[in-house]
């Protein structure tokens, strides 16, 4: 039985390990890959984490994991497929086939990224279609890409692929970008980019690997040979595993305020998984940290 169980090693679950640490609580972080650092490991460049300057996010994620485990926060590696809420505390079921108990369970297991569902993008997932430009955009060196989206993980996508691609098409459905105009411009001014509003991703096309695309658009629809599709088109809530609780929820993504605390006493989500207007590194570093605060309080730890 541990006092605290914080499901998930992204910046919000690591954040919530430093100042569980610091407090003394018994607790461990369980994380499903086995590095942890969550989304932001796959970023090419983070510039908005105050105190960091430009810094991968690779090497951010480290640095949260770092700092965690210096501080003496145990990393268990596993997946969660489930959770029973027992009254006094909660029961994790894991993959393994083990359970933990806990008096409390942060859920800060994040969000993954959106699948299309077009035509052939499950079939060629692997074989030229991605979700992470900084993992696999290095396959595509000297070829042709297509990114979709119009946030700023398209565009980040888009700006990394075009130092190796030898051509990045961007897609977006809208007439406008949602991602930061800065890096907006910069994307504009890369001279192997090619920007197209309005555009709708129909079909991804190919035996055995990806070979071109089908898009829609103002002037109708074209057929684009293409290398590399990446996809950049948002994220869902990765709580599959908290279904069962009577837990509520707002479009799949967990119900809590800024103190973290959910409709149900004991469990606490932070992060991505949580119902807020911004989802950034740094709103998820506060989320670990208020739901810390709010954990102590419930075990009447202040």
């Amino acid at each position: 039985m541990k006092e605290l169980v914080i499901v998930g090693g992204g910046p919000a679950g690591l954040a919530a390990a430093i100042y569980a640490a610091r407090a003394g609580l018994d607790f461990t972080v369980l994380e499903r890959d086995g590095f942890g650092g969550g989304q932001i490991t796959s970023s090419h460049e983070v510039e908005n984490y105050p105190g960091a300057g430009q810094v991968s996010g690779f090497d951010l994620g480290q640095a949260f994991r770092d700092q965690a485990v210096e501080l003496g926060a145990e990393i268990t590696y596993g997946a969660v497929t489930g959770i029973r809420d027992l009254g006094d505390c909660k029961e994790l079921l894991l993959d393994g086939g083990e359970n933990l108990r806990a008096r409390a369970v942060i859920a800060a297991t994040g969000a993954a990224p959106k699948k299309l569902g077009v035509p052939g993008e499950r079939e060629l997932t692997g074989a030229g279609v991605s979700y992470c430009a900084t993992c696999d955009g290095a396959f595509f060196r000297g070829k042709d890409a297509l990114v979709v989206g119009g946030g700023d993980t398209a565009v980040e996508d888009a700006l990394f692929l075009s130092a190796l691609c030898r051509s990045v098409t961007v897609a977006l459905r809208r007439d406008v970008f949602r991602a930061a105009k800065r890096r907006v411009d910069l994307l504009k001014s890369k001279e192997n980019v090619t920007i197209l509003y309005q555009t709708n991703l129909t079909e991804i096309r190919g035996e055995g690997r990806v070979q071109s695309v089908v898009l829609s658009g103002p002037d109708g629809t074209v057929e684009r040979p293409v290398d590399g599709v990446f996809l950049a088109v948002g994220v869902e809530p990765a709580g599959g595993w908290l279904v069962g609780l009577p837990l509520e929820l707002e479009g799949g993504y967990v119900a809590a305020g800024e103190d973290c605390r959910t409709n149900i006493p004991g469990l606490f989500a932070a992060g991505d998984l949580r119902k807020k207007p911004l989802r950034q590194v740094v709103t998820a570093a506060a989320d670990g940290a208020n739901a810390v605060t709010s954990v102590l309080e419930y075990l009447g730890r202040t």
